[in-house]
């Protein structure tokens, strides 16, 4: 089947001040073409036909309520990670801000993105895992928001990470981003991460510049550690046996930071590693694959 390129779509709006066209000359573009949901892409912004002395200045831009944090590029225009949620139909929208010498122009852009089609996987693991009560479900809340604070305070902080990201482990994946899991029969979460085989005590590294942003103990993800990248740009590292940095510290790519454990709820060691953009999840392996 061949696949169209990304196609992008103004929504118009009759009153003033409101989402409308974007300006002549000014184009909206990403890498990948066409982003899967569940991704991250770039999005760039380019501005070479607009009339003399009405330059582009600055591009701010939101996705699903998530800041876009552009940069201006050596070669011309405006680029910035785009976070594709896993959930969603064939578009997706993207409200951009354009500052021009001259004015300011606020537009919504409807992205064309492909739906990917993910794996059901089956899984047997301690009735109390599979069906925590409501003590433990309530630990799971407050871990779940302690971790969703960190992708939230990541857009406080400059982007750290140069270049592509690297894998935390060189294993085999054993269980990739996206399937639905299904613990003792009953379909309960997606999949939202990678997991690499590994046996306990194996090293896991740094897959780029980061700060340490929290080492804990968590009910479902055992042993966990969460490298803040600046820019709205988290990972976390899961089931660890033992972390070997401490919250506030600098680490770079390749650096140990961290030991495959079997911790939380898992059936086995392993590495899961996850990769989040604010609040959104994204496959992490589309940081390793987007060209720089």
């Amino acid at each position: 089947m061949r696949i169209l390129p990304a196609v992008l779509v103004l929504t118009l709006a009759a009153a003033h001040g409101a989402f409308g066209q974007l300006p002549q000359g000014v184009v909206v573009g990403t890498t990948p073409d066409l982003p899967a949901r569940g991704t991250v892409a770039w999005i760039r912004v380019t501005a070479d036909s607009l009339p003399a002395g009405d330059t582009l200045t600055a591009v701010e831009g939101e996705v699903e309520g998530e800041p876009l944090h552009f940069e201006s590029r050596r070669a011309g225009g405006y680029r910035a990670l785009l976070p594709v949620p896993l959930e969603g139909g064939d578009t997706l929208p993207i409200r951009l801000m354009l500052h021009r010498e001259t004015r300011s122009d606020t537009s919504q852009v409807l992205l064309t993105v492909a739906r990917e089609n993910y794996p059901r996987e089956r899984l047997r693991v301690a009735p109390r895992m599979a069906r925590p009560d409501s003590a433990a479900a309530a630990r799971i809340d407050r871990e779940v928001a302690q971790a969703r604070a960190i992708g939230r305070a990541s857009h406080e902080r400059p982007t750290l990470w140069v270049g592509a990201f690297r894998v935390p482990r060189s294993s085999r994946i054993t269980s990739r981003f996206g399937a639905a899991r299904e613990f003792n029969g009953e379909i309960t979460s997606r999949h939202l991460g990678t997991d690499f085989a590994g046996q306990v005590g194996a090293p896991v590294n740094a897959p780029a510049r980061a700060v340490v942003a929290l080492v804990a103990d968590f009910y479902l993800a055992g042993h966990a550690l969460y490298l803040d990248h600046g820019g709205g740009l988290v990972t976390g590292y899961f089931h660890l046996s033992r972390t070997l940095v401490a919250p506030g510290d600098t680490v770079l790519p390749g650096q140990p930071v961290g030991e495959v454990g079997r911790t939380g709820r898992v059936t086995g060691p392993h590495l899961h590693w996850i990769a989040r953009y604010g609040a959104i999840n994204v496959d992490p392996m589309s940081l390793v694959e987007l060209p720089w």
